[in-house]
This record gives structure tokens, sequence and C-alpha cells, in this order.
């Protein structure tokens, strides 16, 4: 499985990423730090596994991976290829689901690229950015159905679904939230849509306001934000998830209930993405 974390620069993304993958990636006060994406390879905790490596004593242990893919801050105008913007997105189709990173804390001394912090408005962009990109796809993916249903009808009715689909995405909708059959639904999987993806939001905030965050005004944006997309809010804070990446297991466990919960950001980030895309473990074990 392979999860692209995207967002506005400055939002939070690499410093994120390095908590979650110790894998050291740039993070900086400027955007577009990261311009290539990084990649980190992350284990899927079970303690299922954990026990039957108890019980069978196997020669090796080989947990599930996930693979996370940092990639560099979208702005306005990214389908058109600002701040190297056609790069990114190219990145973005090659990821299974999107984790959309969303700045819900003020701080005057990290840069905002729009100025301000406005969850709902800064989610707007970057759904804004993928819907124009997917209309490029579309329109060309038209005209290409149009042109090989001279020879087949069947490419007249794929190409019919894509318009409907195009009348939606001019409507600065989703191909998530299109409402159609499960015939047309596979149809739009056979092109790859960015706004088809799922996605996971992970509202992050500061250690404030992550600790109090059901009565925080910013992560209850994205929260009203996600309901019109069917999708999942994960409360986060990048800067706690460095603490607990340097943790060790007992120090872990004591930091993460004086904070009140039960699992780290990561850990609550890998169950989602497995509800997610309708994954499952399926365990093997034995000597070898």
């Amino acid at each position: 499985m392979k999860l692209g974390i995207v967002g506005l620069p400055n939002v939070g993304k690499s410093t994120l990423f390095n908590a979650i993958t110790n894998a050291g990636a740039e993070s900086a006060n400027y955007p577009f730090c990261t311009i290539d994406p990084n990649v980190g390879m992350v284990t899927v905790p079970d303690t299922r596994l954990d026990k039957l490596a108890e019980i069978y004593q196997p020669k090796k242990k080989t947990p599930a991976v996930i693979e996370f893919v940092d990639i560099a801050g979208l702005v306005k105008g990214a389908s058109k290829g600002e701040g190297l913007g056609n790069k990114f997105l190219a990145n973005i189709r090659e990821t299974d689901a999107i984790v959309h990173v969303v700045r819900c804390f003020d701080n005057d001394n990290i840069i905002h690229v729009e100025g301000s912090c406005d969850p709902a408005r800064d989610i707007a962009i970057i759904d804004l950015e993928l819907v124009m990109a997917d209309l490029e796809m579309v329109e060309r993916r038209i005209d290409k159905d149009t042109k090989a249903g001279k020879g087949d009808k069947k490419f007249l009715h794929s190409a019919e679904v894509f318009k409907g689909l195009r009348d939606w995405l001019n409507e600065g909708k989703s191909a998530r939230s299109y409402p159609c059959d499960e015939e047309a639904r596979e149809i739009l999987h056979t092109a790859d849509l960015l706004t088809l993806k799922p996605v996971i939001f992970a509202a992050n905030m500061d250690e404030e306001g992550f600790k109090h965050h059901d009565g925080n005004p910013y992560y209850q944006a994205v929260v009203q934000a996600a309901q019109t997309e069917e999708a999942q809010v994960i409360p986060i804070c990048a800067n706690v998830e460095a603490d607990i990446a340097a943790m060790d297991p007992e120090d872990r466990a004591l930091f993460l209930a004086d904070l009140g919960v039960e699992q780290s950001g990561l850990d609550r980030l890998i169950q989602a993405s497995y509800t997610l895309l309708g994954l499952i473990s399926y365990l093997t074990c034995g000597e070898d």
C-alpha cells in the first residue's frame, strides 16, 4: 500500500513524514523545501504477529509494510504547472490513497502561503487543483473514446460516462462524490483520476490544540469538510509524533497516556488506511 502525503507548503507534511518513518526528510520553514518526493517504508504494528512469533519461533518474522510518499506542497495553479505542480500531481497518481495534511494551528514564525490559517479554504485549494487536473485527463479520455467508438460502439458508452463526470467536475466536485452505478464506476476506474482516490485528512495541530481537539474550531472545520467527501479525519500533532518516534516503548506508553490517547498518530493513520482501502492482514506461521 502506498500513501501520498499532500497539502499546501508549510502545513507540517515533512515533519509528519519524518516522525512516522524516521527517514530524515528535509523540513524547513520555506515553500518547496521538498521537491523530489521522499519515500519511507513503515511496518504495520500487529500484536497478533508478535504473539504468533512467540508461539512458533520462526527463523524470521516479516510484518506488512506501508509506503509513505512525502509529496511537495501544492499551491494555487498547480494543475497549470505553478510551483512545479504537474510533477507533483504525477507523484500523487502513483499512490493508492491520499493523506491530506491540513494546517490547524497559528504560528507567526511559520509562513503560511495564504497568509492565515483557514482549514476550509486550504482544503478547497488542494481539492480544486486536483479537480482541474482530472478535468484535463477526462477531456482527453472523451476525445480518445469518441474516436475509438467509430470502430467499437462500447467506447461511445464510455465517452458518455466521462462526459457526465466532466459536467460534475466542472462544478468543482470530486470524482469520488460522482453519483453513478457500478458499471459506470468501473469505467471511471480505468482512468487514473486524482479525485477518485480515497482520502484521509490529517488535521495537524499544535500540542495544546491537539489535547483539546474536540473544541478546536480549526479541527471542526476539517471534520465538516470531510463529511462532504465521506473521508476520515485523524487529529494529529506532527511535533508530538516527532517526540514519540524518539522514545523507547515504555516511555512512549506513558507519554501517550499523559496526552489522553491510546495510540500514536502513526498507528491511527495505519488503521484508518486499512479501513479506507478495505484491507486486512493475512497471517501465515510456521518454523520457516
